[in-house]
């Protein structure tokens, strides 16, 4: 594939992500995981490309990511899926009805204890 690049999206000691980019297109987004001998990767296509492609883009992949972390590795297993973004979540999302039903549960539980009627 032409003109592909990897976008960082995080970096951790032994995991990385990366969006995967041609031109302003998103094509998709790749997980890395080191292991001690195997890495393995996710890789989501946001749209159909061919097996020889698909060949190309993992072969990219191990060369300018995984090769480049210098981990030493016997093997690099790759799970490919299509699929598409529908949203990215996070805890400022569900912060005040996660608080509120916090509180509600808390609340039945000391009900519970004062009436002796406990959970189990």
């Amino acid at each position: 594939m032409e003109d592909i690049r990897f976008d960082r999206q995080f970096r951790t000691p032994y995991s990385e992500s990366y969006s995967i980019m041609q031109g302003n297109s998103r094509v998709g987004s790749v997980d890395i995981h080191f292991t001690t001998s195997t890495v393995h990767g996710t890789l989501i296509l946001e749209r159909e490309l061919e097996e020889s492609e698909i060949a190309k883009l993992i072969e990219q992949i191990d060369e300018d990511l995984v090769w480049s972390a210098d981990m030493p590795r016997d093997d690099f297993l790759v799970s490919v899926y299509i699929g598409k973004d529908v949203g990215f979540y996070s805890d400022e999302y569900f912060g005040e009805d996660e608080d509120e039903d916090e509180d509600d549960d808390f609340d039945l539980e000391l009900e519970d204890e004062e009436t002796g009627n406990g959970k189990h």
